[in-house]
């Protein structure tokens, strides 16, 4: 947790320190040593840019607004597995092979909000 909170800063530092060196060290080099050099800034920049971003929401992505069927007009198996929820009167029931790709469902059950995960 400690490397993912800070990762942000020290790839910025490392890129920065990288790209000085690069343009320090230009006016000297050859051209394989040129391209050689653009070829190692490219895993740098790469780490950079992936440091910011939040590529666990590119996987499990949330479902925000989903849509029921009632059980009559379901066309799930008799041995699909679902999670079930009922407050009061409301019922729903989640299909397990759905919710293993999306991970979260956001999802109003008996008029409370509710996030649904597995």
């Amino acid at each position: 947790m400690f490397l993912r909170q800070h990762a942000p800063l020290w790839t910025l530092i490392a890129a920065c320190a990288c790209l000085v060196f690069t343009f320090i060290l230009w006016p000297n080099l050859r051209r394989w040593q040129k391209a050689l050099l653009v070829l190692s800034l490219a895993p740098v920049v790469f780490s950079a840019v992936m440091a910011r971003l939040n590529y666990f929401e590119w996987m499990f992505h949330p479902i925000d607004s989903a849509q029921f069927l009632p059980q009559a007009g379901n066309k799930l198996d008799a041995k699909e597995m679902v999670m079930a929820v009922r407050f009061d009167a409301d019922a729903r029931a989640y299909p397990i092979s759905q919710m293993a790709y999306h991970h979260v469902l956001n999802d109003v059950v008996g008029g409370v909000p509710m996030a649904v995960t597995y």
